[in-house]
């Protein structure tokens, strides 16, 4: 065993229930079984994290919490390899505040939850992924998460870690199914790229290099990973 992807379902803004099993895993069990498939010969090992509350609820932060409890557990059972966190929704920010965790090198947030930009609140935190490497994946159509909000997040971001882009999915909406397989692909590339060093496919090379806002617009191409590794 050699890495870990340690996935973060979705979530609520505020509730103290006890999240249902089956529900709560049905956002990421696509990403798990692609993942799965493509890191077996490295010896790949992928968790669900299952959440103690469904609700963030907030300077609680019970996901991200459950996330950081999740990395220490894998340096527990399997020692120093490298973790990614992979979230969608509210899973996405867990996975975003979380990236910090020692045992931590990689962090792909898809459709994540962020806040409303409060002036009287504090922004989100971003000094915790310098020395990680994120990727964000938003729908231009999202309705329950703004996309705008996470490139503003990308933006901060990029200023303290070079290592960041983001990539969006022209049309789609919260859940990226219309695109799913592009979207599954890209989250492969990335994931097998950062835990095992395989060469990244060129758009992913591409938005990593370009400077902002470039690499952190990058339109999801129809097709990707069919034709696009090189």
């Amino acid at each position: 065993m050699s890495g870990v992807v340690l996935l973060l379902p979705g979530g609520e803004e505020a509730s103290a229930r006890r999240p249902s099993p089956m529900l709560a895993t049905a956002s990421v069990r696509a990403l798990g079984r692609r993942l799965v498939r493509a890191g077996r010969a490295e010896g790949l090992v992928v968790h669900v994290v299952h959440y103690r509350f469904r609700g963030w609820n907030g300077t609680e932060a019970d996901l991200a919490r459950d996330a950081s409890w999740a990395a220490d557990e894998v340096v527990r059972r399997y020692g120093d390899v490298p973790v990614c966190l992979a979230g969608v929704d509210m899973g996405g920010r867990a996975a975003l505040h979380a990236g910090g965790h020692t045992a931590v090198n990689s962090v792909l947030a898809m459709s994540p939850w962020l806040p409303e930009e409060d002036v009287a609140a504090p922004a989100e935190p971003v000094k915790q992924l310098v020395g990680r490497r994120v990727l964000i994946v938003h729908g231009t159509n999202d309705e329950r998460t703004d996309p705008e909000l996470s490139f503003r997040l990308a933006s901060r971001v990029k200023k303290a870690n070079r290592d960041v882009c983001r990539f969006e999915v022209h049309s789609d909406g919260h859940a990226l199914s219309q695109h799913r397989e592009e979207v599954l692909a890209l989250a492969e590339d990335f994931v097998m790229g950062t835990l095992f060093g395989r060469a990244f496919s060129r758009p992913v090379e591409d938005a990593l290099a370009a400077p902002p806002p470039l690499g952190l617009r990058m339109p999801l191409a129809s097709g990707f990973g069919r034709s696009l590794r090189r």
